[in-house]
């Protein structure tokens, strides 16, 4: 959530920003338009409650009954008149409240303007796209034949956009998991933590889920309980309503969980293979900093997740979004996209973003600089590290070999019990 005094003392600034996102610059008027009522009302309420505290005094010090009724009289009219005006003020409050609540993040000055995602700029390239002396062969025929993915049973128990690992398969995706937690709490100096898949709306709320993206999250309809779609979720309200103490900054985590999304959007897209589907595993970074480490955090959090592509020996880009393609809640995001040769396409693994004191606004995460400091907003940042199953497209179809087995990733092995193939079934 943007800081409200900015968007009263310059409004320019993010209508400027709302712009560069093709968005609905109403929400700027709208936001200025509620905040001067409520200041008005709000001066209305100081008023009347002043005049009540001084009507209040001066019953308990007149004797004449008369006179001291015809003031309690008074007295009730006063408090009738600033009920309804807090009625009216709470009202006007909530109704600025949601409106803010829909206002994007401001782009950070190096984001390319842009449309969608056809304007975003590639600014790294790593190895090689490998080529093959035969026709590579995309993860959804590979993997049946391989027998370790299967989407009939997947279909068959939980309907499209499902499926199920099984084998050597299951095996990989469990190995990756491991390795990639064992790299960055052992190397990169983050904290595990394993967090709850289901949430309480104001949690979706603090990382700007909710409400703009209410549509695409499931929910349980008898509690106040979501499934997540990202480990972002939790972890980020790890330390909501929080006040951090002095040194306890930079916090760096690291989770694995299941998450899971409606794919709306994607109707229609994307409907072969596990590129796309409901539910998936990732592993998850994330990054509560002093605002003035921004960006030196946010570079190295890119690098962190480099590091597992490299490892795993996959040709990729780094990807600078468009304000047409940025988040709602970042300021800067790059994708970090493998190229998956059997699909012919490059697949994000990874989005590392920086969301400024957005999110930490809506969380209320604070930070004490010193003792006896007036308390900041923290800035966070997460990215992916990396993202499942786009990882596994990427290393089954970039690893295949002309006699259908897939080799697997020398970091891998150990996670495999030495394992280095995975073999069709004879």
């Amino acid at each position: 959530m943007l800081d409200l005094n900015l968007i009263r003392e310059h409004p320019d600034v993010v209508r400027a920003a709302l712009r560069k996102r093709h968005d609905d610059e109403s929400l700027l008027d709208r936001v200025l338009e509620l905040d001067k009522k409520r200041r008005q009302v709000l001066q209305q309420v100081e008023s009347l409650r002043a005049e009540r505290n001084r009507v209040s005094k001066e019953i308990g010090r007149t004797k004449d009954a008369a006179e001291r009724e015809a003031k309690i009289a008074a007295m009730r009219e006063l408090k009738a008149q600033l009920d309804t005006l807090e009625q009216e003020l709470r009202a006007v409050e909530g109704q600025l409240h949601d409106v803010l609540a829909r206002i994007p993040n401001i782009p950070h000055e190096s984001v390319p303007e842009g449309v969608d995602e056809r304007d975003n700029v590639i600014v790294k390239t790593w190895g090689e796209p490998k080529t093959f002396d035969f026709d590579p062969m995309p993860h959804w025929d590979l993997g049946p034949m391989l027998d370790i993915i299967d989407f009939e049973r997947a279909a068959k128990i939980s309907g499209s956009r499902f499926y199920i690992l099984k084998n050597d398969g299951a095996r990989l995706q469990r190995a990756l998991i491991t390795w990639m937690l064992d790299v960055h709490t052992r190397e990169h100096g983050y904290t595990e933590v394993y967090p709850p898949a289901l949430v309480r709306s104001r949690a979706l709320f603090g990382t700007g889920n909710l409400p703009k993206f209410a549509d695409v999250l499931y929910k349980d309809h008898e509690e106040d309980l979501w499934l997540i779609p990202t480990a972002e979720v939790p972890v980020t309200n790890l330390y909501a309503d929080e006040i951090l103490p002095p040194g306890r900054l930079p916090i760096y985590h690291t989770a694995y969980t299941p998450c899971f999304r409606r794919e709306k959007v994607a109707a229609g897209r994307d409907v072969r293979g596990i590129k796309r589907v409901h539910q998936f595993d990732k592993v998850e970074l994330v990054k509560f900093v002093e605002p003035e480490r921004g960006w030196d955090e946010l570079q190295s959090l890119l690098a962190n997740a480099e590091t597992i592509v490299q490892r795993l020996g996959l040709p990729y880009r780094v990807v600078l979004l468009s304000t047409g393609d940025l988040g709602f809640s970042a300021a800067i995001t790059y994708d970090i996209e493998v190229w998956a040769p059997g699909s012919q396409e490059w697949l994000e693994v990874s989005s590392c973003s920086w969301f400024t004191d957005f999110q930490a606004r809506r969380a209320n995460i604070r930070y004490r600089p010193e003792k006896g400091a007036k308390p900041r907003f923290v800035h966070t940042l997460n990215g992916s590290g990396l993202a499942l199953p786009r990882t596994m497209i990427a290393i089954l179809e970039t690893y295949q070999q002309s006699d259908g087995s897939v080799i697997i990733p020398e970091v891998l092995r150990p996670y495999m019990g030495g394992q280095e193939r995975i073999l069709p079934p004879k």
